[in-house]
């Protein structure tokens, strides 16, 4: 299925969704390294991390060699600056940690997005492009989580991956139906970002197996 659109401005377009995402998303990534003590240049590579791997994996997934994370300095240079803001405004970022969250909600539904439209105007079919969005959109924080060893949040029943899974659908129904490329991509991130923030408001989380979780740990103890 192909999306009915002009290249040069969907280019523009996927570029801005994507610096804006890569920009929260590094924010998020350099709090976790401020939050486990890690000197300035462990918290630069965690904010490098959370702020484009979904990206990357995104774009060499697609094909696109060497992608555009490494190759456009922009992306490097957003990361970084996001890193550093954090780095050395720690009080102002601390006192704006609900701002913090609101931005990662914001960072989920702006890569979701762009990685489902990326994936339309390569060709991809729609639950392919739905997958792809998704891992754009959470690549970033397991990577994060991942480093400063902890379980990443997408599989601790938070509504994270299932926000930006409701997103992407919308993108693709919208793009089936040929609605405008700005109005599904708004529709799609709107859904994402409302879903994931309220979810954090309400501590909206998704069942686990409380018996099994329960029953490893007392088999953890006793060991």
């Amino acid at each position: 299925m192909q999306l009915r659109y002009d290249p040069a401005l969907l280019a523009r377009f996927l570029v801005v969704l994507d610096l804006g995402g890569t920009f929260v998303f590094a924010l998020s990534g350099a709090v976790a390294g401020i939050t486990h003590r890690l000197d300035l240049f462990g918290v630069l590579v965690l904010s490098f991390a959370a702020g484009n791997a979904g990206g990357l994996t995104r774009d060499l997934l697609l094909g696109f060699t060497p992608p555009p994370g490494i190759r456009d300095w922009r992306y490097i240079v957003v990361s970084f600056a996001a890193g550093l803001l954090t780095f050395f405004c720690t009080p102002v970022i601390r006192r704006l940690r609900g701002s913090v969250l609101v931005l990662d909600a914001a960072g989920l539904a702006l890569f979701a997005v762009s990685g489902a439209l990326k994936a339309l105007a390569a060709g991809l079919n729609p639950v392919a492009a739905m997958l792809l969005g998704v891992l754009t959109g959470v690549g970033g924080g397991m990577l994060r989580d991942v480093l400063v060893s902890e379980v990443p949040t997408v599989l601790r029943g938070d509504v994270y991956a299932s926000a930006a899974l409701a997103g992407t659908a919308v993108v693709v129904v919208g793009s089936r139906l040929r609605l405008p490329t700005s109005t599904v991509a708004l529709a799609g991130g709107l859904l994402c970002f409302v879903l994931r923030y309220l979810a954090i408001r309400r501590g909206w989380r998704l069942p686990v197996a409380e018996g099994q979780a329960r029953q490893a740990a007392d088999h953890n103890a006793s060991h």
